[in-house]
């Protein structure tokens, strides 16, 4: 049998008192002693000599979830109230905020995902104005909902909407369901959105566990393990669930997230401001500025492409990305990768006529727009072209439809980031600002 035992040392006496214990049988027990010290808690774990890696770190672990649950403890009568009080005193009035409907919130958290909050607020404000319900969503074509998303990014969101609100109307009669586990099944939707719409909009006691809150818990409990890592995901979850107090969600859960918003940031955090400063175990031992634990850093893949922006007739020649594709259902200009002993200029001449079937040729160059997105750094090189009439049909062998675009047309569609700036400074130079 081994014995894991719990225990706080007063400083004042020097004694010691029993937290608590986690009995195991079934080992022939070798005594082994391993101290381990969490706020004064010390761990004394008994390791057999013949465990296997993983039942040693099986034990640990279970020592060191005692250790959480004892530096629990304290905090659950004070921390959740103070936290609470300061939320209510300090939030932002975001226009969802104003009466929590289920429909206002699910779109707010979508656009939150990958959006600064100051950054949303207008295009939730537009999006409400252009579809007020669900249905209104459910009855526009998708290349309108992918307009309106334009600029926010990650327009797989935008496309999880729609599909949403598609199975809203079909499956709950347009209203949105008020059940945890009919919210999570709706398309685009994972844990935290469930979690968030579930307590936000319908009070249900359910924990949102999102960036800033995984950041919070990993200061206030000293989290040593990446933030990312299954065993600190558990211990997060485990946490939110024992501090959420019954019947508070709403306030409970946002005063986490607007904490992490706020105060409790990545860098430069506002600790001498934070409520519940008294109950970080970080900050007790000055270790704030490494929590939480970083994982891997993902590599940077730099990205040398061409696009072409093809006149004809008074006329851009743009196309729509076959659904399935990165940024699938948005227009763009025809391009791609800059091949190895390549020159721009080779390779955009190339790739049109590649995917349009199109013989061009470059009338000027127009700019060398740079842009980052996910892993990857993108310098793409666009350049204006022309070609000798008549034009045969485009093959569009890399697009689902295309268009001879006027100002008007170009400006009805959505684009990636990339050709929107393109658009953007084609717009402000003479040479090219009547075509687009």
């Amino acid at each position: 049998m081994y014995t894991v035992t719990v225990r706080r040392r007063q400083e004042a006496t020097g004694r010691s008192s029993l937290l608590g214990s986690l009995p195991r049988r079934g080992f022939a027990v070798a005594l082994y002693k391993k101290g381990q010290s969490l706020n004064g808690i010390n761990v004394f774990l008994k390791i057999c000599t013949q465990w296997t890696e993983k039942q040693t770190k099986s034990a640990l672990a279970k020592a060191r979830g005692a250790c959480f649950s004892a530096l629990l403890m304290p905090k659950k009568n004070t921390f959740s109230p103070t936290l609470i009080a300061w939320f209510k005193k300090i939030q932002r009035p975001l226009p969802w905020r104003q009466d929590y409907l289920p429909y206002h919130v699910w779109i707010s958290e979508i656009m939150l995902q990958q959006t600064q909050m100051d950054r949303a607020v207008p295009y939730f404000e537009r999006w409400m104005d252009r579809f007020p319900t669900i249905a209104s969503i459910a009855d526009a074509p998708e290349d309108e909902i992918l307009k309106y998303w334009e600029g926010l990014g990650y327009y797989t969101r935008a496309r999880n909407i729609r599909k949403a609100a598609l199975v809203i109307c079909a499956e709950h009669g347009g209203e949105f369901p008020a059940e945890h586990k009919a919210i999570l099944a709706l398309p685009g939707i994972g844990p935290y959105t469930a979690g968030a719409i579930a307590s936000l909009a319908f009070g249900l006691d359910v924990p949102a566990i999102d960036a800033n809150v995984e950041r919070v818990y990993a200061r206030l409990f000293d989290i040593d393990s990446p933030i990312k890592e299954k065993d600190a995901k558990k211990r997060v979850e485990a946490l939110s669930a024992e501090l959420l107090p019954a019947g508070q969600a709403r306030d409970y859960n946002q005063a986490v997230m607007e904490l992490g918003a706020l105060i409790c940031t990545p860098r430069a955090p506002r600790c001498e401001s934070c409520p519940v400063a008294e109950h970080c175990e970080a900050r007790r031992l000055d270790i704030v500025a490494f929590r939480p634990v970083p994982g891997k850093k993902k590599d940077i893949t730099p990205l040398n492409v061409v696009c072409g922006v093809l006149e004809h007739k008074g006329k851009i020649y743009i196309q729509k990305r076959p659904q399935g594709a990165v940024w699938g259902g948005l227009w763009e200009f025809p391009g791609g990768s800059i091949e190895a002993g390549e020159s721009p200029e080779q390779a955009v001449v190339r790739e049109f006529q590649e995917e349009t079937g199109f013989q061009v040729r470059i009338a000027d160059k127009i700019s060398i727009v740079r842009h980052g997105y996910t892993r990857f750094r993108v310098t793409l090189h666009c350049y204006f072209l022309q070609a000798d009439a008549p034009l045969p049909p485009s093959t569009m062998s890399a697009a689902d439809e295309c268009l001879w675009a006027t100002p008007e047309q170009i400006t009805e569609r959505a684009f990636p980031a990339g050709h929107r700036k393109l658009i953007d400074l084609m717009r402000q130079d003479l040479r090219f600002s009547q075509y687009i």
